[in-house]
């Protein structure tokens, strides 16, 4: 794991246990107003947090992302394997968690004889963020005490880790290999599209590939591209795009920011990509769509 801090600190001795597979590390500590963080591990992992840390501690999955790109830090979070995560302190908060570092053949053993190998690979490349931990925080706290004070055998432990995993990560009810809901509709469901839209707007409007839009959703890339076209009536990659202009009007309208800046933000080639790409949607230039709407807002 690559792991940098600035301006943290423990305020107690760190309690930690290794299992088959697994570490578990409690933390309390102390950020100072700036502090950062970055953390890049090549296996899944699983922070719980203990106090509320929304409005102190920040987060991003990309680097040089301006504060505005960041998102309040939740109360648990899980990240995949070979995603980064940037924090910072928007002031002095001392808070305690726990981190669960998990290989990832481990983390397909909690899922797999469950949920299939095809759904328990897609769940491990999704990240998931909740603020109402209700049983997590429940599970956690036994956890911590076992590392703190080790009283039973290890397997106790590795059922509260995976217990912690399940209720954490996005799971859906309706996968491929259930075929239950999905199956029946032919159709994806509300909270599916709810998930591929938040995927997306997490990624500042960037284009996602047709395997990750069905990844995010827990469906292969064939089954999720026929119940996408029957749900929408448009490819996936076609409906993505429609969204991204749809974003990139609301930063011409909102931002001062020039076509060629939204053409960078929202991970467009260039500005000529952009251009066609608004003109394809909206019938005319990015340029043109700004000047007409800002002179209709000064009419009004």
């Amino acid at each position: 794991m690559h792991c940098r801090t600035e301006g943290i600190r423990p305020i107690e001795p760190v309690r930690w246990r290794s299992l088959e597979g697994i570490a578990g590390v409690f933390w309390v500590a102390e950020g100072r107003p700036g502090a950062t963080g970055y953390y890049l591990s090549p296996d899944p992992r699983i922070v719980v947090f203990f106090n509320d840390v929304s409005s102190h501690i920040r987060m991003c999955n990309h680097e040089g992302r301006p504060p505005s790109q960041y998102r309040p830090m939740t109360r648990a979070i899980y990240v995949p394997a070979g995603v980064p995560l940037w924090t910072d302190f928007t002031g002095m908060h001392r808070f305690s968690h726990l981190d669960l570092h998990v290989h990832r053949d481990r983390m397909l053993r909690f899922l797999a004889p469950s949920l299939g190998r095809s759904a328990a690979h897609a769940a491990l490349r999704r990240p998931a963020e909740i603020a109402d931990v209700g049983p997590v925080e429940t599970l956690a706290t036994l956890l911590v005490k076992e590392l703190s004070d080790p009283a039973r055998h290890g397997v106790y432990c590795e059922s509260l880790v995976g217990s912690i995993a399940s209720a954490l990560l996005d799971i859906p009810m309706e996968t491929a290999e259930t075929a239950s809901g999905a199956t029946e509709s032919r159709r994806l469901t509300e909270a599916q599209m709810d998930r591929l839209i938040a995927r997306i707007d997490a990624e500042g409007g960037r284009r996602l590939t047709v395997a990750q839009m069905a990844a995010t959703v827990g469906l292969s890339e064939s089954w999720f591209t026929s119940l996408f076209k029957a749900t929408t009536g448009q490819t996936p990659l076609q409906w993505q795009l429609a969204h991204r202009i749809a974003l990139a009007k609301q930063l011409l309208l909102s931002s001062d920011l020039t076509v060629a800046g939204i053409a960078s933000q929202l991970g467009f080639t260039d500005q000529a990509h952009f251009t066609k790409a608004f003109r394809q949607i909206a019938a005319e230039t990015p340029a043109a769509w700004r000047q007409a709407r800002r002179a209709t807002e000064r009419e009004r």
